[in-house]
């Protein structure tokens, strides 16, 4: 007997498209959508990943398509679609996961740099938006693609200009598309993280930065999120994946154009810092903070 949500979610049966779903918070997305039930396809660049979760994915009673594929290269993209149009007859959520970027200013990027950058967070979301569409049109049933993006999209991200504005251009993207697709009941929206932990994140670092970050002691960088975090704490990728089930599902029915920020209240907090010594919440420092940064003696 499904449960009061099962029913209201309406996911059981269901062919879902994951681009980038194999480590990380891909891995994450796909196992949690195969867990409600949904049947999934999903490509990624990373071969001895995309075996793991595939088992796992079948593991749970799944229908799995997994190929490996770079999703950036558009006739790598391309194959990946035509294989899931072969294998599966319906096409009812599509989530564009891939993306990510290396931390450097604007001026010290090369062009080619910049282009990859557009490419890898918003060039292939474009193109694969394409070829998802008409395959939930076939279908009739409406749909829900989920793009992410990034808290970066909402502000001025010193070091990640062109990464910043390509997700932006995502999220406009997507609202756009919302409008558009609104009458074949295809629904878009954007999930955008923040501080989760992953791969991505984690490469987006230069390595003298990396280096310093790994010599500051493990309380030093909690006190650091419970400063910046209004909930204290990072979402970690099954919260992603959990904002991803919602998105997919019938209980977002009416969900559409939209960014669902899965951040811990990092976006409500727009830049008011709860600092220490009996400062609290604001943007800047007052004197507790500021004494213990800058006294004399």
């Amino acid at each position: 007997m499904t449960s009061l949500i099962e029913r209201r979610a309406n996911l059981n049966g269901k062919v879902a498209a994951i681009v980038g779903g194999a480590s990380g918070i891909g891995a994450a997305v796909t196992l949690t959508l195969a867990g409600a039930g949904v049947d999934v396809a999903f490509c990624d660049i990373n071969s001895a990943a995309l075996e793991r979760t595939q088992a796992a994915s079948e593991g749970l009673g799944r229908r799995v398509l997994a190929t490996t594929a770079d999703a950036t290269e558009s006739q790598q993209l391309t194959a990946f679609y035509a294989a899931l149009a072969a294998e599966f007859d319906r096409l009812d959520i599509l989530v564009n996961i891939v993306g990510g970027v290396r931390r450097r200013n604007f001026m010290d990027a090369t062009p080619e740099q910049c282009a990859a950058d557009i490419q890898r967070n918003y060039g292939y979301v474009i193109e694969s938006v394409r070829h998802a569409v008409p395959l939930m049109r076939k279908g009739g049933r409406g749909g829900s693609i989920i793009n992410f993006t990034t808290i970066e999209a909402h502000r001025g991200a010193a070091g990640f200009a062109v990464y910043a504005g390509a997700k932006a251009a995502t999220t406009n993207f997507t609202r756009t598309l919302a409008v558009e697709l609104g009458s074949d009941r295809i629904r878009v929206n954007t999930l955008a993280p923040d501080t989760t932990p992953s791969e991505g994140n984690i490469r987006a670092l230069p390595p003298d930065l990396l280096t310093r970050m790994g010599n500051i002691p493990a309380e030093s960088v909690q006190a650091s999120m419970d400063m910046y975090i209004p909930m204290k704490a990072s979402p970690s990728a099954e919260d992603l994946a959990n904002g991803v089930l919602f998105l997919a599902s019938d209980l977002a029915a009416f969900v559409t154009g939209t960014t669902l920020h899965v951040d811990g209240g990092t976006m409500a907090a727009a830049g008011f810092i709860d600092w220490p010594f009996g400062d609290g919440y604001l943007p800047v420092p007052m004197d507790g903070t500021l004494g213990r940064l800058f006294r004399s003696g």
